[in-house]
C-alpha cells in the first residue's frame, strides 16, 4: 500500500476551476463513501477550500486512485475531467508526508503564516473519520501534521508579523500607544478596508468607535455593525477632538482632514497622541499633519512598506520552519518504518517460538525423569538460544528501517524462515 497526496491548488490552478472543484460536506461525504466503500482507496482525506481541492489516501495502486478519486469530484461538481487532469500534482511516499505537513503549518498556503488552513485541515480529517474513511495511516499522518504545525507556530515567528494593510495598521497603533483598550477610534468613510481594520481594533480592546461618513445612512449602517456610534459630518473637527485613533477611506478628490484642523484640534489635547491611518486614494489626511506635536500619519503606501517588510520577515522565518518539517519527516517516516516491520518481528518471533517449545517438548518426552530444576534449566536455555538467534536479524530489520531501505529485508526474512504474512 502507497501513501499519497493529489491535487489542485492556487499554484497551479485558476480561481475558477478551484471554485467549481471545491464540493460542501455532504458532496465530499459522498465520494469518501464511494472510495473508499468501493474498495478505489484503503484511506482517504478530501481537503476542499478556496485555495486548494487534494485528496490524500492510501492505495494499493495510487495512480489509479488518484483518477478515480477526481473522476469523482468532477462528477459531483459537473466539471470536464480533461480541463482538471493536466493540473492535478500527485505526491507519495515521503514526498506525501512533507506536503501534509507544509499544508497543516501553512508553508503551502498562497500567504504564508495565515491561520486558517489548520482549522480547516482539521475539519477534513474529522468529516472523512466520521464517514470512517481514516484507517492507521492517515490518522498518524495527519494527528502529526497538527503536531508539525503547531511546533512551527510555537518555535518560529512565521504568524507574527501582520501581512495585510488592515492588520499592519494595528500593529503601528500598538507600537504608539502602550496599549489599544479604552483607546477611541474615528472611522471617516466606510471602505471595507478601513472596517476591517476598526474591526481588528476593536478585537484589540479600542472602544468607543465613532463612524462620519457623508451619507447619514451609510454612517448609522457602518456603526450598527461595530457597535458605535455615528456622528454628522459636520462635526469631524468635534470628533476628531475625542478620540485616538482615526481610520479614513473616503473617496473625496482632495483631502477632508486640513493641517489647519488638526492644528485646532491638538491645542486642547495636551499630549494626547493623534493617530492618523490614511487608506484613502487620494489620500484624505493633508501632508504635514505628522509635523504637529504628537500627530502621526501613515497612508496606504506607508503600510504596505510595513506589509512588504513584514511579508520578507515571514519568508525568512519559513526557512526556520521548512527545517522543522524535514526533521519530522525523518521522524515520521522511521517510525512508520517501525511500524512495518513489527508483523515480521512478531511473525518471527512466534516462528522460532513453535520450533524451540516443540523440540523442548521432544527432548523432556525422552527424559520422563527430569526434576523440576532440570525441565526448567532446558526451558531457560533453549529460549536463550532463539533470543541470540533474533538478534541480529531484528536489529538489521531496525536498522534499515530507520534508513528508509527495509523492504528488500522483510521479504529476505520472511523467505528465509517461511513467515505467515501479516496485513
Amino acid at each position: 500500500m502507497t501513501l499519497f497526496a493529489a491535487g489542485v491548488s492556487h499554484k497551479n490552478a485558476p480561481l475558477g476551476l478551484r471554485e467549481q472543484l471545491a464540493a460542501d460536506q455532504d458532496k465530499v461525504r459522498e465520494i469518501l463513501r464511494d472510495l473508499v466503500g468501493g474498495g478505489a482507496l484503503r484511506e482517504a482525506v478530501i481537503l476542499s477550500t478556496c485555495n486548494r481541492v487534494e485528496v490524500y489516501g492510501v492505495a494499493d495502486v495510487p495512480g489509479e486512485a488518484r483518477a478515480l478519486a477526481f473522476q469523482h469530484l468532477c462528477r459531483q461538481r459537473g466539471v470536464d475531467p480533461a480541463a482538471v487532469e493536466p493540473l492535478v500534482y500527485t505526491h507519495d511516499g515521503d514526498d506525501a508526508i512533507r506536503h501534509a505537513f507544509r499544508v497543516a503549518a501553512s508553508l503551502d498556503s498562497m500567504m504564508i503564516g495565515e491561520p486558517q488552513i489548520l482549522g480547516q485541515v482539521k475539519d477534513a480529517f474529522a468529516l472523512a473519520q466520521a464517514c470512517e474513511a481514516v484507517g492507521p495511516s492517515l490518522h498518524t499522518l495527519f494527528t502529526q501534521s497538527f503536531a508539525v504545525a503547531k511546533r512551527v507556530r510555537t518555535e518560529t515567528e512565521i504568524a507574527r508579523h501582520a501581512v495585510s494593510v488592515s492588520f499592519a495598521a494595528v500593529e503601528l497603533a500598538k507600537k504608539i500607544f502602550s496599549g489599544l483598550a479604552g483607546r477611541a477610534v474615528l472611522l471617516l468613510g466606510a471602505g471595507k478596508m478601513s472596517e476591517l481594520a476598526a474591526r481588528h481594533l476593536v478585537e484589540q480592546g479600542a472602544f468607543p468607535i465613532y463612524v462620519v461618513n457623508r451619507t447619514w445612512s451609510r454612517a448609522q449602517e457602518m456603526a450598527r455593525a461595530l457597535a458605535g456610534t455615528a456622528v454628522p459630518f459636520a462635526e469631524l473637527p468635534t470628533a476628531l477632538a475625542a478620540v485616538d485613533i482615526v481610520i479614513t477611506s473616503t473617496g473625496a478628490p482632495t483631502p477632508i482632514v486640513t493641517r489647519e484642523m488638526v492644528a485646532r484640534v491638538v491645542r486642547g489635547r495636551g499630549t494626547r497622541p493623534l493617530f492618523f491611518v490614511d487608506i484613502a486614494v487620494p489620500r484624505d489626511v493633508e501632508a504635514g499633519v505628522e509635523r504637529l506635536g504628537d500627530v502621526y500619519r501613515y497612508d496606504i503606501d506607508d503600510l504596505q512598506q510595513v506589509v512588504d517588510a513584514n511579508i520578507r520577515e515571514r519568508l525568512r522565518e519559513a526557512q526556520r520552519a521548512e527545517a522543522i518539517v524535514e526533521r519530522e519527516v525523518a521522524k515520521f517516516r522511521a517510525r512508520q518504518g517501525d511500524v512495518e516491520i513489527i508483523p515480521t518481528i512478531v511473525s518471527l518471533r512466534e516462528r522460532l517460538e513453535e520450533i524451540r517449545a516443540a523440540e523442548v517438548r521432544k527432548t523432556l518426552a525422552r527424559l520422563p525423569a527430569a526434576s523440576a530444576e532440570t525441565r526448567a534449566a532446558i526451558d531457560a536455555l533453549s529460549t536463550a538460544i532463539v533470543n541470540k538467534i533474533l538478534h541480529a536479524p531484528i536489529t538489521k530489520l531496525r536498522e534499515t528501517s530507520r534508513a528508509g531501505a527495509h523492504r528488500s529485508w522483510l521479504d529476505l526474512v520472511n523467505e528465509l524462515f517461511a513467515l505467515r504474512r501479516r496485513t
